[in-house]
């Protein structure tokens, strides 16, 4: 039924009850009009104006359930949908709504898949430019001032040293962004492997405690599963430390026959604010590049937890 007939429906219904009450109810009209006559008539257009307005409610519920919907909606989050049942015009433009928004979320997700894998396509090159020409001519620097230094007389010689020392953890910084920029033990060794070196290189540096808890008998994932679920991890680590003020972090990496979850929760203040920033929507973007879904809620004791659930491929059953 289109719209139009279903509210012509709806109206059509409570103006012939008030016709039928007219004809048939005991119920007359003095001229001029009796206190008690117009109590009634005033009482009968009330219950009609309350009836129809009820009616209506009822038949353009779908049309509100759609409109909370689109003021809501996000293409992060996707699966959210409305039910149409039956045919007419609000049933088709349901459908039409939930297939559009099918639409945008592929688009969406196959336009973050090339942003981020560009993304780490300048990552890994400006990785590989600071190894080899920032690290290699600060190398080449290093073993030059200390060639200097020991042919330097006294007082030169700690000036030199001191700058050695500098130049040395200024290697050592270079050679830390590289790792983050692009981790290559996540190539050469796994994903354990490359979790292990990344939370221990956060304790040392933050200070705070990190404990992990890594299942041994991990499946068999994609390289891009693996680095999606890198990404979501430094980037969980990086805001436990920048905003949850924590003192210890646990992060977890498990997994059962149909999907791999990885938590990190910290024991901070927690999320105050319901505005997401930059590194939260990131995660959520490279959560839709494998598919998996990002949640963000209260740790059970205190602070926070970001867990991303990636689902396993189905086993082909084996003839």
């Amino acid at each position: 039924m289109s719209l139009f007939w279903r509210i012509f429906a709806l109206n059509a219904v409570v103006l012939g009850t008030a016709t039928a009450l007219l004809l048939w109810a005991p119920v007359t009209v003095s001229v001029p009009v009796l206190l008690t006559e117009a109590i009634i008539l005033l009482g009968g257009l009330a219950v009609m104006l309350v009836a129809n307005a009820a009616l209506l409610r009822w038949g353009l519920a779908p049309l509100d359930r759609l409109t909370r919907l689109m003021t809501t909606v996000d293409l992060l989050r996707p699966g959210q949908r409305l039910s149409a049942h039956g045919g007419g015009e609000l049933a088709e433009l349901i459908r039409t709504f939930n297939s559009m928004l099918e639409r945008l979320e592929q688009e969406r997700a196959a336009s973050s898949g090339r942003v981020l894998l560009a993304q780490e396509a300048e990552r890994r090159r400006i990785a590989q430019e600071l190894h080899d020409e920032v690290g290699q001519s600060m190398a080449a620097i290093l073993l030059g001032l200390k060639r200097a230094a020991d042919d330097a007389p006294g007082p030169l010689r700690e000036d030199l040293r001191e700058v050695q020392e500098i130049t040395r953890d200024s290697l050592d910084e270079v050679r830390r962004l590289v790792r983050r920029l692009r981790p290559g033990v996540l190539d050469d060794l796994g994903l354990v492997s490359a979790l292990t070196s990344l939370t221990e290189d956060f304790a040392t540096h933050t200070g705070l405690q990190v404990t992990r808890r890594f299942a041994a008998d991990l499946p068999p994932l994609e390289p891009e599963t693996e680095l999606v679920l890198y990404r979501v991890a430094q980037e969980s680590l990086t805001n436990a430390a920048r905003h949850a003020d924590a003192e210890g972090v646990v992060v977890t990496l498990g997994h059962s026959d149909t999907r791999v979850i990885l938590a990190v929760t910290d024991d901070g203040c927690g999320i105050k604010a319901p505005r997401e920033g930059a590194g939260i929507l990131g995660m959520r973007e490279r959560a839709l590049l494998v598919g998996a879904t990002l949640d963000i809620t209260p740790a059970p004791r205190a602070g926070t937890q970001v867990k991303l659930t990636v689902p396993l491929p189905r086993k082909q059953p084996t003839s």
